[in-house]
């Protein structure tokens, strides 16, 4: 990625628009998101000010169960994509998922994020009879990332009882969005974007760093597209090619250009959860503290059974593979005390604007 700065307004003004919480407009969006490395460290003080008075010192933590590695789709940046018939595959059975959720909350977790590929043996009801048994034996809320559906699903799942979403965009520009998914479209991933929302889910979205064919405009687009949907998590890490995918040949992300698109997301997003993502901990020892110094506030420990979690493998590389749920957690909360940061004790719902102002 070029990280040029293109746009005639400079630096500091930019900054300045920013922190006045101007609408999210390219003019000064591009000059944080390609700005040089000195200015990028003011950009992550910015955020980080941001975050610490409207989230505080919490973190979240959400624990990751990643209950199926089959998926319909064909990603061209994806190990689990059909085509990768390399891919170790499994399945956990509605009772292993539910069994999780509950070492989940045994661990102190007080979120469960039930992730798969797009796996059409979870059909509505059976996703929706799982969801049910977990919110009925467990005080745990649930976000669901289980891929495009139709709108009827969705409805079933969210009065089945989850309480959030996350169907990352991945990206917003078309004819990237084209060569990354040549058997999805744009607006029908939008629309499902709209239906969750509609139905009212605290909603989730994201984008990946560093794609081939990005620039600062680009994400600076999809900043602007996320705000226009009004996403309440948004997630993004850096691409990390993998060697059974069309892009395996393709140059990585980095934690650079992600750590800006996450301080400005802080400050267009003030008060939305962002994750540090697994993604930047698998490119960089430190990279989950050096996003929640730059604006984000959320961490999603695996706590998916230590026998099929090496299949999971949507990229190479990542990190927590062999690690036990409970070694995985008492990890995290040192790092997060390391950093002068606490561990948040609440569910970590969604701050609604209009909750705020009402008292809610």
């Amino acid at each position: 990625m070029n990280f040029t700065n293109s746009s005639s307004l400079a630096f500091d003004d930019a900054l300045a628009q920013a922190l006045a919480f101007a609408a999210p407009a390219r003019a000064w969006l591009v000059p944080l998101l390609g700005c040089s490395e000195s200015d990028a460290l003011r950009l992550y003080s910015a955020a980080d000010a941001v975050r610490a008075a409207y989230q505080g010192t919490d973190v979240q933590l959400r624990g990751l169960i990643e209950f199926s590695s089959i998926c319909r789709k064909n990603c061209a940046y994806c190990g689990l994509r059909v085509e990768n018939r390399g891919a170790e595959r499994y399945r956990l059975t509605p009772e292993e998922i539910v069994a999780t959720a509950h070492r989940a909350e045994s661990l102190g977790y007080k979120t469960v994020v039930l992730q798969s590929g797009e796996d059409l043996w979870f059909t509505t009801e059976r996703l929706a009879a799982i969801i049910r048994e977990i919110k009925a034996t467990t005080d745990l809320a649930i976000t669901l990332s289980a891929g495009e559906r139709d709108r009827d699903a969705y409805a079933f799942w969210r009065e089945a009882g989850a309480d959030r979403y996350l169907l990352r965009i991945e990206t917003t520009d078309p004819a990237l969005f084209a060569a990354l998914h040549a058997d999805s479209n744009l607006d029908a991933r939008k629309q499902c974007l709209y239906d969750l929302r509609d139905l009212g889910y605290q909603l989730g979205t994201g984008v990946m760093v560093g794609l081939p064919g990005q620039r600062p405009d680009t994400l600076a687009g999809d900043v602007i597209w996320m705000h226009e949907l009004g996403a309440e998590m948004i997630g993004v890490g850096p691409f990390i090619p993998h060697p059974d995918t069309p892009l395996k040949d393709a140059a990585s992300g980095t934690v650079e250009q992600t750590l800006r698109l996450v301080a400005v997301l802080r400050l267009v997003f003030p008060h939305a959860h962002l994750p540090a993502t697994t993604a930047m901990g698998s490119l960089h020892p430190l990279g989950r503290e050096r996003a929640l110094q730059a604006g984000a506030n959320v961490v999603m420990p695996n706590v998916t059974p230590g026998d099929v979690r090496p299949k999971y493998a949507i990229y190479p590389g990542k990190i927590c593979l062999t690690d036990d749920a409970e070694h995985c957690r008492g990890c995290i909360t040192g790092r997060i005390h390391a950093i002068g940061r606490t561990v948040a004790a609440d569910h970590g719902h969604v701050k609604r604007v209009a909750d705020q102002e009402t008292g809610a």
